[in-house]
């Protein structure tokens, strides 16, 4: 596993494959050395996510959409107050939301912020 290949890769590209039932496309943003995604409360599903202990995450090249990198990712729900400023970063890369102003306020109601950790 490349670190910097990971942290290009997440930075370059806004969708990434999280495998859980089966490969799931999702949108994310990378902050701080993971990857964070936001799931339930009418943003994204991605059922077991939240109770997944690792999975496998595939992130595309932005240049041709070709698997860049895959590596397996520590799976952790964030308290979504504790880490504001990854919470933000997400909010910023959410295309298309209906409640821009009141976005982090939902999330923090009826979604929960996941983290995704690269594993060595």
């Amino acid at each position: 596993m490349s670190l910097p290949l990971i942290e290009e890769g997440a930075k370059k590209s806004s969708v990434l494959w999280v495998w859980l039932d089966r490969p799931r496309l999702a949108w994310h943003a990378w902050h701080d050395g993971s990857i964070y995604l936001v799931t339930g409360g009418g943003e994204q599903r991605l059922p077991g996510l939240a109770e997944a202990g690792r999975v496998r995450v595939t992130l595309r090249s932005k240049d041709n959409g070709a698997e860049l990198v895959a590596f397996e990712a520590a799976v952790e729900v964030v308290d979504q107050e504790a880490a504001a400023d990854a919470v933000a970063a997400l909010a910023k890369e959410r295309l298309n939301a209906v409640d821009g102003a009141g976005l982090t306020g939902r999330w923090a109601a009826a979604s929960q912020v996941v983290r995704l950790t690269p594993l060595p």
